[in-house]
């Protein structure tokens, strides 16, 4: 049996539903930044897959941006997280309802 197109697609989209139900039902915010790289990890499968099969490089490039993309919100985001940790000692979006001006 071969794997074609099709294979990584199907592949691709389950990953993004399983993403995006992990950003739909979380509490928890480094959940969210996780469920977040999932779906974009998803795109970028189906994006390389249709480049291969396609012959052509651009969706591999894409890629590669997108990846270039998600590691700086991963930096970003994480430095957040930490002076969110160190503020309230808890991650729970919840606490976001107890910020004050």
């Amino acid at each position: 049996m071969t794997i074609t197109l099709q294979h990584y697609l199907v592949l691709s989209a389950i990953l993004f539903c399983i993403g995006l139900y992990g950003l739909m039902r979380r509490r928890n915010i480094l959940m969210l930044f996780f469920a977040t790289e999932i779906m974009l990890n998803a795109g970028n499968l189906a994006l390389v897959s249709v480049g291969y099969y396609l012959g052509d490089m651009s969706g591999q490039i894409f890629a590669f941006f997108v990846i270039a993309i998600a590691a700086a919100e991963v930096a970003v985001g994480l430095g957040l997280v930490v002076a969110w940790w160190k503020k309230y000692k808890s991650l729970e979006l919840d606490s976001l309802n107890t910020l004050k001006g």
